[in-house]
C-alpha cells in the first residue's frame, strides 16, 4: 500500500477531528504553536510540555513534530529573544525544523480525550460530562438523492463530520419517496427533460451536524450530489448530546471509604505524594474528576451529587470552600491527572494516521518528570 507524506497541517486537521480548536477556552491557544503549515513530518513526538528537555529529545529522535498538552504561548508575543525561556524555545525549534502543536483544553473537553482517560484510569463507570460545553450546537441536515447515489452521498457526509452521535458514528436515517420538480430551459438536470415537470424516485436522508463542521459537510454535500441543484433543509437543534465538556463523574465498582480510594488514586496515577480534604472513613462511591487545575469544576461536582472530587492544584480557600461544601477532595496533583494524555494521544492518533495512509510514527517523550519533588 502506496503511503502518503504526512505535513504539519495534515496532522492539524486529523487531530482537530477528534479535538476541535472551538472546545478549547476563550483564553486558551492550542493548534500549530511554531513552524510551517506545509511542513513534512516522519516521526512525532507527543509530550506534556514544550520545554526545552522534550524539545532536545524530540531532535535526537529525530521527531519532526513535537504535539504537546500544554502550549508554549498563551498570549501575544512582545519580542522573541534567546534571553528567555519561549525565545530559547522557539528559537531551537525553528533551527532544527522541529514544529510545535498544542491539544490543550480541547483535549481536556473533548470526547474520548484526557478526562476520559483519567476517568477509565481510575475504573470509573457510566462515565457523564460534568460541565457540558456550551459549543456542543447541532444542525439535522435534510437531503434528497437518487437512490443510485445515497451510500456515496452519506460517506462524503460521515467524511465532513457528520454522523456523529455520543459514541457512535455513521448515524443516519433514510426514506424512499418521490420527488417533483420542472428544470428550467437552460438548466442541465441529472433527471428528466427541461420544461417537462417530472417525477422521480428519490431518498431523503436525514443526519446530524456539528455546527464547526457544517460548512464542511456541505460542502461534501456538493460536490458528491448528482443534482445540478441540491435540495436541502437545515433544521438548528436545541437538544444537547453532552458529549463534550470539561470533567467527567462516573461511579466505582464498590463503594469505599476517602483514605482507601486516596491509596487506590496514588498507585494509578503512580503519583508520589497527595493530598485529601475530608474524613479518610467518610464513605465514597460517586466520583468526579478535572485534569489538571480543574478546581473550578468543585461546584458542579458536589451538584452533580459527586462524594469526592479528583484534581490538581488546589489552594487553600477552595480547600476551606469544599470542605464548606460537604465535598471531599482529592489534590492528586497537575502532573499526575495529565501525564496520560502522552499515552492517550498516541493509542488515538497512531491507528488514525495508518488508517489515512500516513506512516509517520508517534513516539513518547521519554522520562518527562512531575517538576515538584517531595521530602
Amino acid at each position: 500500500m502506496k503511503r502518503n507524506t504526512l505535513h504539519v497541517q495534515d496532522f492539524i486537521g486529523l487531530l482537530h477531528r477528534f479535538y476541535p480548536p472551538d472546545l478549547a477556552q476563550e483564553w486558551d491557544n492550542v493548534g500549530l504553536q511554531v513552524g510551517e503549515p506545509d511542513g513534512a513530518v516522519q516521526r512525532i513526538m507527543v509530550a506534556l510540555d514544550p520545554s526545552m528537555e522534550n524539545l532536545h529529545s524530540a531532535h535526537t529522535n529525530n521527531c519532526q513534530l513535537l504535539l504537546t498538552h500544554h502550549p508554549l504561548i498563551f498570549k501575544p508575543l512582545k519580542r522573541i529573544s534567546t534571553s528567555d525561556s519561549t525565545g530559547r524555545i522557539i528559537a531551537y525549534a525553528l533551527r532544527h525544523n522541529i514544529h510545535i502543536v498544542c491539544a490543550h483544553t480541547n483535549l481536556d473537553s473533548g470526547a474520548n480525550g484526557l478526562n476520559d482517560w483519567l476517568a477509565a484510569t481510575l475504573h470509573l463507570t457510566e462515565p457523564q460530562i460534568l460541565q457540558p460545553s456550551e459549543q456542543d450546537r447541532f444542525f439535522k441536515l435534510v437531503v434528497y438523492v437518487p437512490p443510485s447515489h445515497r451510500e456515496e452521498l452519506l460517506q462524503a457526509l460521515f467524511r465532513g463530520g457528520a454522523g456523529h452521535i455520543g459514541r457512535y458514528d455513521h448515524c443516519a436515517f433514510s426514506v424512499e419517496g418521490r420527488g417533483q420538480f420542472r428544470p428550467g430551459a437552460d438548466a442541465n438536470p441529472f433527471l428528466g427533460t427541461p420544461g417537462q415537470e417530472e417525477q422521480e424516485e428519490e431518498v431523503r436522508i436525514e443526519t446530524i451536524v456539528p455546527r464547526r463542521c457544517l460548512n464542511k459537510v456541505l460542502t461534501q454535500m456538493r460536490r458528491a450530489h448528482p443534482y445540478e441543484e441540491v435540495a436541502y433543509d437545515l433544521f438548528e437543534l436545541h437538544n444537547q448530546t453532552q458529549t463534550t465538556g470539561l470533567g467527567r463523574i462516573g461511579k466505582l465498582p464498590e463503594a469505599t471509604t476517602l483514605g482507601a480510594f486516596a491509596h487506590t488514586c496514588k498507585e494509578q496515577l503512580k503519583c508520589a505524594n497527595l493530598r485529601i480534604v475530608g474524613q479518610s472513613d467518610a464513605p465514597v462511591h460517586r466520583i468526579a474528576v478535572c485534569s489538571g487545575s480543574g478546581s473550578s469544576a468543585l461546584y458542579a461536582a458536589k451538584f452533580s451529587g459527586a462524594d469526592v472530587l479528583v484534581t490538581g492544584d488546589l489552594k487553600y480557600h477552595e480547600a476551606q470552600s469544599a470542605a464548606e461544601l460537604g465535598i471531599c477532595v482529592i489534590d492528586a496533583g497537575h502532573f499526575a491527572t495529565e501525564i496520560i494524555a502522552t499515552a492517550g494521544l498516541q493509542s488515538i492518533l497512531t491507528p488514525a494516521l495508518h488508517l489515512h495512509g500516513y506512516a509517520a510514527e508517534i513516539i513518547i517523550a521519554p522520562a518527562e518528570k512531575d517538576p515538584f519533588t517531595f521530602i
